[in-house]
């Protein structure tokens, strides 16, 4: 909710209010959700609240909201208040970080299984064809997909014990 409403970027005062309707709009969802139709609730949670947050700033702000050009009471335009789906440096620094991290892992494995993970989730390559270039049988190829996936799996949950203890 907190996000969502940050995303905003509107007066401290309107961004507290829009909290309020997003938490309102959390608990709608976690009503609403039926688990059955195959969607995430964090999905189907984030429409229905920013849906709510909309609704309140329609109906606080009337007509005015509708027009870009328009000015908030914080002298901003409301296009300089759309949200963003661009990442944010954090989220950019983050990714690169995580980047590297299964980079290293990668590197550690045994050269088959580098093949293979490559191949497979870095190419696009089907099994059939990377047990046809590496000349090894196709059920080899998913053992390898799946020793090299646990081998990294557990590098990972190293590094992030890690970086839960500091």
């Amino acid at each position: 909710v907190f996000k969502i409403a940050m995303a905003f970027r509107l007066t401290e005062t309107q961004t507290l209010e829009l909290i309020q309707e997003g938490t309102v709009g959390l608990l709608e969802a976690a009503e609403k959700f039926d688990y059955t139709r195959g969607v995430a609730f964090s999905i189907f949670a984030s429409h229905r609240i920013r849906g709510r947050m909309l609704d309140f700033l329609q109906a606080e702000y009337g007509s005015q909201m509708l027009s870009l050009d328009g000015v908030n009471s914080a002298g901003l335009a409301w296009s300089e208040c759309l949200v963003s789906n661009e990442a944010t440096p954090f989220e950019l620094a983050e990714r690169h970080f995580l980047n590297d991290k299964i980079t290293q892992a990668m590197e550690r494995l045994p050269q088959k299984e580098q093949q293979v993970l490559t191949g497979i989730y870095l190419e696009n390559k089907s099994a059939g064809d990377l047990a046809a270039s590496i000349d090894v049988s196709l059920g080899h190829i998913y053992r390898l997909q799946k020793q090299g996936v646990r081998r990294v799996r557990g590098m990972l949950s190293r590094l992030m014990n890690e970086l839960n203890k500091s």
